[in-house]
């Protein structure tokens, strides 16, 4: 087989050979980063964007945000373990803060590191509101698809080296990807939005995992009919730029609704 052959095959090879799967979904991933890579990535990143940004004083609040995130993350761990799944526990290291910022913003960090900002809880209003959004956040990381494009962008730009040999070689060029996947410079949050698929897949476990927590997902449909209205402003919220909130987006996840219901415990 010539050389040229071989470059051709490497993606399918990595691909066959690095798959992982989605929980619930079932879809099949190309991960080609090892969550200690990511992990320990992003706790850096977390730690530094948590020194650079207040965290909101309101006691209140703060506690919604941490309660709900614990419920939240107690019920995936639930799952994870009823479904011969507890090695991926190790993965987790929860934690959740609220920063005081107008932003309408909040995201999940790989290992489930989680900000929301206060300028969105106008719009969650409650705890199921509140839940609607870790439970999509939260989501993200569970099907890690930080790392999914972490490794998508890895094969794209570097033929698919290892992550630690492209931070030794290109480190530049790596830390750049990284900012890409999961940027917290002058914007806060993620600079690039997920791909449809990603949105589609968070949306779903999102209300399946507030479900489990016993958040009642049909609490969804406002949410993002309050997001959407916002939109209409000359300025939309930094979370729209990452979450697409429009009248197809919300009929998806009418449709998903009954799935997620079924998960439901009060």
């Amino acid at each position: 087989m010539t050389m040229r052959k071989i470059l051709r095959l490497l993606p399918l090879v990595i691909f066959l050979t690095a798959c992982s799967t989605v929980p619930i979904t079932g879809r099949q991933q190309l991960n080609i980063v090892p969550m200690s890579s990511m992990l320990s990535m992003s706790f850096q990143q977390y730690d530094q964007f948590l020194r650079e940004h207040p965290l909101s004083t309101d006691v209140e609040k703060t506690a919604m945000v941490k309660r709900v995130g614990e419920n939240i993350s107690r019920a995936v761990e639930r799952y994870l373990i009823e479904n011969n799944l507890s090695g991926e526990l190790k993965n987790y290291s929860w934690e959740f803060n609220l920063v005081e910022s107008k932003e309408i913003n909040a995201w999940c960090m790989p290992g489930g590191k989680v900000v929301f900002y206060t300028g969105i809880l106008p719009l969650t209003r409650d705890e199921n509101g509140l839940a609607v959004v870790m439970g999509h956040e939260i989501a993200h990381a569970v099907a890690k698809h930080g790392n999914e494009r972490m490794s998508q962008g890895l094969l794209a730009q570097f033929g698919g080296i290892a992550l630690t040999e492209a931070l030794r070689t290109k480190p530049a060029a790596t830390q750049q990807l990284w900012l890409a996947v999961y940027g917290l410079g002058a914007q806060f949050g993620v600079i690039l939005p997920y791909s449809r698929l990603h949105e589609y897949e968070a949306d779903r476990l999102g209300l399946i995992f507030m479900a489990m927590a016993g958040y009642d997902p049909n609490a969804a449909i406002g949410f993002w009919q309050r997001m959407a209205a916002q939109k209409g402003g000359a300025s939309p919220p930094e979370f729209l730029s990452t979450h697409p909130s429009d009248q197809k987006r919300i009929e998806s996840i009418r449709s998903l609704i009954p799935e997620a219901m079924q998960y439901y415990k009060p």
